[in-house]
C-alpha cells in the first residue's frame, strides 16, 4: 500500500497514512523541522510550522534538550531552540558500523573483472593493514590475499593510502613501527623517506608500493572516507610487478581506484569535507 507524499513546511513528510506511532512521529517531525532552520525557533513558531499542539511541542524540546539533541538560546524573555551536533553523532557512529565486507561489493567485482586483478578494501588496526574484503580476479593464479590477512602498513599500498590522510600527531607513534620488506626493492624503515613518500601519496591521490614487501608482486590503493569527514580505509589492487611496471599502468589503476574509492565515501555518507589535517 503506498500513500501519496507532501512535505509540509517544516521539512515533514504527510500522507494520507497516520503513523503507526504518532508520538515517536511528532518528534521526528520537530526534530526534522529544528534541523532546516538554523537560526531556531520559538515554541510558538515550532507549534505552528508543526501543527502539533504548543504543549506537545514543549514536552518535545524539553525531553531533546534533556537528552542532548537540542538546545535554546535566550535572548530577553524569548527562547529559541536549534538541534544539535548529536544526531551527527548518531549518524556518524551509524556509518561506521556499514560492513565494508559488502557495501562496494559488486562494484569491486566489476573492477577485478575489468583489470584482471584481484580487489581489496583494508582498514588500519595498530600498525597492521587489516584485509577486510576481497572481490577475486578470475584465472588460475591467485594471491594469497584474503579477508582477515594483517600486513605492516608501511608495506602496502593500502596502508599508505590510509595513513597518508593522518593528522601530523597521529603519525607519531606509526613512525616507530616502520617494518623492513622482504622484497629487491625494499628499503630500510627511514622516517623521513616515508613522511616524503606520503606527500607524493597525497599530491597523485593514490598510493604505490612496487616490490617491496615480496618480489614480483605490486599494490596501488586510494584512500575512501565516512560521514566524519576522516579517512575509514582504502581500496587497492595487487598484481604482478610486471602487470604494474610503468607509471602509466600506475596511473590508470590509480584513477579507477579513485574513482572506486569516491563511490565508497559516498555510501558511507561522506559529503566531500575532509577533516583538518592539522
Amino acid at each position: 500500500m503506498s500513500a501519496e507524499l507532501v512535505t509540509g513546511a517544516g521539512g515533514r513528510t504527510a500522507g494520507k497514512e497516520k503513523d503507526p506511532a504518532p508520538a515517536a512521529g511528532r518528534t521526528l517531525t520537530v526534530l526534522e523541522t529544528l534541523v532546516s532552520h538554523d537560526d531556531g525557533l520559538t515554541l510558538t513558531e515550532l507549534s505552528k510550522l508543526t501543527d502539533i499542539p504548543l504543549a506537545t511541542c514543549a514536552s518535545i524540546v524539553y525531553t531533546l534538550e534533556r537528552r542532548g539533541y537540542a538546545s535554546r538560546r535566550v535572548v530577553g524573555r524569548s527562547h529559541f531552540w536549534r538541534a544539535t551536533l548529536a544526531l551527527y553523532g548518531l549518524a556518524v557512529r551509524l556509518t561506521r558500523n556499514v560492513d565494508l565486507a559488502t557495501v562496494a561489493q559488486s562494484e569491486m567485482q566489476r573492477l577485478a573483472d575489468d583489470l584482471g586483478m584481484p580487489v581489496h578494501i583494508g582498514v588500519l588496526n595498530g600498525a597492521s593493514v587489516v584485509y577486510v574484503a576481497k572481490a577475486a580476479a578470475t584465472g588460475i593464479i591467485q594471491f594469497d590475499t584474503y579477508p582477515g590477512k594483517l600486513s605492516p602498513f608501511n608495506l602496502t599500498a593500502l596502508g599508505r593510502a590510509i595513513v597518508a590522510q593522518y593528522r601530523a600527531g597521529e603519525l607519531d607513534e606509526l613512525l616507530h613501527h616502520l617494518a623492513d620488506g622482504r622484497g629487491p626493492r625494499a628499503k630500510a624503515g627511514s622516517k623521513d623517506d616515508f613522511l616524503a613518500l606520503l606527500d607524493v601519496v597525497r599530491a597523485d591521490g593514490y598510493a604505490v608500493e612496487y616490490e617491496e614487501e615480496e618480489a614480483n608482486v605490486a599494490c596501488v590503493a586510494a584512500p575512501f572516507f565516512g560521514a566524519d569527514g576522516r579517512v575509514a580505509g582504502a581500496v587497492g589492487v595487487t598484481a604482478f610487478a610486471k602487470d604494474l611496471a610503468s607509471v602509466r599502468q600506475q596511473r590508470a589503476v590509480g584513477q579507477r581506484l579513485i574513482e572506486l574509492a569516491s563511490a565508497i565515501s559516498v555510501k558511507l555518507g561522506y559529503s566531500g569535507a575532509r577533516a583538518r589535517r592539522d
